[in-house]
């Protein structure tokens, strides 16, 4: 299948007046319709004259496998609409992008753990908010790494630019640990740094409805809209460009499941939208049942499938809330970020005058949840017809266990509940040194006491001597 051409939106984030300007370049290159990509970019969904592409200098038309060039992602699109870290902001999010000036090589992740719409580790750089203010986890899962691990250090957010493109560097090293990752970027560049003092915890949300006009607070609405062919069409998204700007509405933002968000619609001009959807008929009230789908762009047999196997669901009544589904092939190079994969099969060679029908592997998150990265075989080589039953097979045991994971966390918390652990904290910012995890911003190994530190040693955030820290016991967290 021929690679399109894409647009790279830094964060999923553009404006009316860079959306405008994009239909205005997809209408003058032929084009009726633009589609949306799982990284949060625009794709132009058929061939386009390349010899007009200097018309429109404001755009660069990238091929991202031919180019070497990836989009970031990020959750600013749950910003107010969603579960949040207190602290991270829509203006911080625009703060945190505008940072990257440069085409990245890697995908990046700037994502919030709180929420559940844009998937937390589906970037080669993850960056995940901590609940330290302007402080993020980083985990890695660089090209030919197997595994996703985090960076032994937390990230201050006006590093973020400078360390992801350190770790692009040293990529010419061929780094097999993240050990020596960090030890790279710490010797390429000076960064504020602090100190991992607990695991990443990452809640368990079921998948949110993100369709239709829904409240934000007493006076705004926030409207996503989710076409099925996601082939948008570029007269309504200039109307919908020139409607943001008369009620100063100043962001646009897409999402990973090729749809988009317009957030801060004012009350008073509620209907005003309402007129504008009904003018162009456009249906807000999909059913969950397939806009909880992740399917290749421009894969006609992928999309045949999902509505065949979404056209069983609703015959069966099956709810599928909190779930989520991606199409893939033996041959993808894509992360899997979906509760439950349909994984198609390689057809045997040397077939013959011999036609053999498609076959396909199931697969399911633990606890269907995708930010777990791990994935369990269900079923393998069954064919297209069982699918159905399959899938509502997994559809029930979803709900079955649902809640039970956090139950038995909560329980063997209160199992725990008189276990304790040592830690020293520093006195003047409360930063803390947990002899699990050492500080490896200063060459301390995991496992290391606070007795065994060097008296040269001092807080990793705000520099105060050793004697600085105080003794304190904690209960121990369980994840």
């Amino acid at each position: 299948m021929e690679e399109r051409y894409r647009l790279m939106i830094n964060g999923g984030v553009l404006s009316p007046a860079e959306l405008k300007y994009i239909c205005e370049a997809a209408e003058g290159l032929g084009l009726d319709a633009i589609s949306f990509g799982s990284r949060q970019d625009i794709i132009f969904p058929e061939k386009i004259d390349e010899s007009k592409f200097n018309q429109f200098e404001k755009i660069t038309f990238v091929k991202p496998k031919r180019d070497k060039v990836e989009n970031i992602a990020s959750s600013y699109v749950s910003a107010e609409i969603l579960p949040s870290t207190s602290w991270l902001t829509s203006d911080k999010y625009l703060y945190i992008l505008e940072q990257f000036k440069y085409n990245p090589r890697l995908r990046i992740n700037v994502i919030d753990p709180k929420q559940r719409l844009v998937p937390l580790f589906t970037g080669n750089v993850n960056f995940i908010a901590s609940n330290h203010e302007d402080y993020w986890y980083l985990y890695l899962r660089l090209p030919g790494w197997k595994k996703t691990l985090m960076y032994p250090a937390l990230i201050f957010s006006w590093d973020m630019d400078k360390v992801e493109m350190a770790i692009e560097e040293v990529l010419i090293e061929e780094p097999e640990t993240i050990e020596m990752v960090f030890e790279l970027v710490n010797d390429a560049i000076d960064t504020n740094n602090r100190t991992v003092d607990k695991p990443l915890d990452v809640p368990f949300y079921p998948f949110p409805y993100y369709e239709g006009m829904n409240r934000i607070g007493t006076d705004r609405y926030w409207l996503g809209l989710y076409w099925r062919n996601n082939r948008y069409d570029i007269d309504f998204l200039k109307a919908m460009c020139d409607l943001c700007s008369e009620n100063k509405i100043g962001k646009i933002s897409i999402t990973p499941w090729k749809s988009f968000i317009v957030k801060g619609i004012p009350e008073r001009n509620k209907l005003q939208w309402e007129k504008l959807l009904g003018k162009f008929g456009i249906n807000v009230r999909h059913s969950m049942l397939e806009m909880n789908w992740h399917v290749p762009v421009n894969d006609k047999e992928a999309l045949n499938l999902k509505k065949y196997l979404v056209t069983n669901f609703d015959q069966n009544d099956i709810s599928t809330y909190g779930l989520t589904f991606g199409i893939t092939s033996y041959d993808s190079d894509t992360y899997n970020f979906t509760s439950i994969v349909v994984e198609k099969n390689r057809q045997p060679d040397n077939l013959g005058d011999f036609t053999i029908r498609d076959t396909y592997n199931l697969l399911y998150a633990k606890n269907f949840d995708p930010n777990t990265n791990e994935y369990i075989m269900h079923v393998q080589d069954v064919d297209k017809i069982e699918l159905p039953g399959l899938l509502m097979e997994l559809s029930k045991l979803y709900f079955e266990q649902l809640g039970n994971e956090r139950e038995d966390e909560e329980q063997q918390s209160i199992q725990n509940e008189s276990s304790e652990e040592i830690v020293h904290q520093c006195s003047e910012c409360l930063t803390v040194y947990s002899e699990v995890y050492g500080d490896l911003t200063q060459g301390i190994d995991p496992n290391t006491s606070f007795d065994d530190l060097p008296d040269s040693y001092c807080c990793s955030l705000c520099e105060s001597p050793k004697s600085s820290f105080v003794k304190k016991t904690f209960n121990k967290e369980v994840h």
